[in-house]
């Protein structure tokens, strides 16, 4: 009589492990550097963004350059999600699809409603639109079993969505001064990634260094450079050695996946939120709070998710297109699209990349979203405190 081997860990949960802890990392990053914004450390801390280091501030290498790793990794679990993870089948994608694009719409629709007078600030129409991943999941994980399962895969994989299309707003939207030559250079480099792809090489140095030859083309191009991440990555096999496609744990997608699936949620995305979360409070008044701009980005993030989210979701169970999560309740759900309001990382990077030129701007964009990311956490993980599981 054989045994049956027990199943290992499955991807999905070890990645909602990881994402989760590194949540509760990147809320301490994001809490020291509010302290350091305003305290006498404050000088020293711009100053030492700003200095160079080598070609670049350090403050480019890592909006830039240690980001293009995390949109790496962002593009892996896309790409593994899509093709065998909880989002392989269109039944699995139905829900978390329409609700990601209902989050993604009425944010920005408020934004602009909210903007529409200012041709300067309506360029951050997108900010309010993106789910931090690692931040909502590092929440709902301290809620712990109150929290069904399905609701958590239910939030990963609406992030992911919500990733990709963030990834496609700043490829549309966020390029500037365009130059061919390196466009076309990248161009070529991609063809070569995805032909190595095809002849079956499964070692990972040629994709790495074929990607870091992406990377310097991609900056210099005119398209963010963070992009050439998300490309390289869906180049990377999803097939083991043996040429086998189901077999994953042993592909050279996988095995990366692996490799940085501590390294960004525990090191760069928390590098990332103490460089970019620091806000010197120091010159900010309560009528700061209601500027256009920050209303904007706050109520996006906070009612706009909520209602875009919940209910495009809501829509889509009542007229049978998809399912409540299993062992989920109507409220846990609602508490649950509070939760994507927290859109800390790839909102920043937005509004990072929206106004570039004017600091000023910018810090009304991180005010924004520190107060709408607070006010989501705080009244998701009270209705989630407080909801009932399903009784079917």
């Amino acid at each position: 009589m054989t045994q049956t081997r027990p199943r290992p860990l499955s991807l999905l949960r070890q990645f909602l492990d990881a994402e989760a802890s590194g949540g509760i990392v990147l809320i301490v990053a994001a809490a020291l550097a509010l302290i350091v914004a305003n305290s006498p450390l404050f000088e020293a801390y711009e100053a030492a963004l700003h200095g160079k280091l080598g070609p670049l501030s350090l403050e480019h290498w890592i909006n830039d350059a240690l980001m293009a790793l995390f949109f790496l990794l962002v593009g892996l679990e896309i790409k593994r999600e899509m093709i065998d993870g909880q989002l392989a089948t269109w039944p699995r994608r139905v829900l978390p699809g329409i609700a990601a694009a209902g989050g993604m719409a009425v944010p920005a629709i408020i934004y602009v409603a909210l903007n529409a007078g200012n041709p300067e600030t309506l360029k951050g129409w997108a900010i309010p639109t993106a789910t931090d991943i690692a931040f909502a999941l590092g929440v709902i994980s301290l809620l712990g079993s109150r929290v069904p399962a399905s609701l958590k895969i239910f939030l990963a994989a609406l992030a992911i969505i919500d990733d990709l299309g963030a990834v496609v707003i700043i490829a549309l939207f966020y390029s500037t001064g365009i130059s061919v030559p390196d466009l076309a250079g990248a161009a070529v480099v991609l063809a070569i990634l995805i032909l190595l792809n095809r002849r079956g090489v499964l070692q990972l140095w040629p994709y790495l260094l074929l990607g870091l030859v992406l990377w310097v083309l991609v900056y210099r191009s005119g398209i963010h450079a963070t992009l050439a991440g998300v490309a390289l990555a869906l180049t990377i096999p999803l097939r083991s050695k043996d040429g086998r496609s189901d077999d994953i744990e042993n592909s050279p997608l996988h095995r990366l996946e692996h490799k940085l699936a501590k390294l960004v949620p525990f090191v760069i995305v928390p590098i990332f939120g103490f460089a970019n979360a620091g806000v010197s409070l120091a010159h900010v008044g309560p009528g700061a709070l209601f500027d256009p701009l920050t209303l904007g980005v706050a109520l996006g993030l906070v009612v706009g998710k909520l209602v875009g989210v919940f209910g495009s979701a809501a829509i889509a169970i009542r007229l049978g297109f998809a399912d409540l999560p299993t062992g989920a309740s109507w409220t846990q759900l609602f508490g649950t699209a509070l939760l994507c309001g927290i859109g800390f990382t790839m909102s920043l990077f937005i509004g990072l990349l929206a106004f570039a030129d004017n600091p000023a701007l910018q810090e009304e964009v991180k005010l924004g979203i520190l107060c709408g990311s607070a006010l989501a956490a705080i009244a998701g993980t009270l209705v989630l405190s407080a909801s009932r599981p399903a009784t079917r």
